[in-house]
């Protein structure tokens, strides 16, 4: 996979059952101010709140209604690392580039301009790895 090209984690998304309490643990241990905001997400929605840890986004996820990839993840293995995002140029190159070593995309869409692809890597590396276009 070496010609992927992706040096640098730029995201880690983690799964939470309760944003608020997570996100005031996280600030009292000294790692920033997290804000939400609430999304719709496939058929779901879902409250987000990012900080930056020197050049890496730490996401946190709560689903607060629906089902989604997120909501699958929680009932199926709880609170915890769901993914590692990817900044690319180019999403679909990107795509195309891990499709070809036999990855699929398991859902992708835009939110707030934000381009995105979960690819189907859970099963091999017990986490998703997210491609990410700005």
């Amino acid at each position: 996979m070496n010609n992927l090209s992706l040096s640098e984690v730029g995201q880690i998304g983690i799964v939470v059952r309760d944003f608020e309490r997570t996100a005031k643990v996280l600030e009292d241990l000294g790692l920033g101010h997290f804000s939400s905001i609430e999304i719709p997400h496939a058929s779901a929605r879902l409250k987000v709140g990012l900080v930056n840890l020197g050049g890496v986004q730490l996401e946190l996820i709560q689903v607060v209604e629906g089902e989604s990839i997120h909501s699958r993840f929680i009932r199926e293995r709880g609170e915890g690392l769901h993914h590692l995002g990817f900044f690319v140029k180019d999403l679909e190159s990107a795509v195309r580039k891990f499709e070809e070593k036999g990855f699929n995309v398991t859902e992708r869409g835009e939110v707030l301009g934000v381009k995105y692809a979960y690819l189907d890597t859970e099963r091999m590396l017990g986490f998703v790895i997210e491609l990410i276009q700005v």
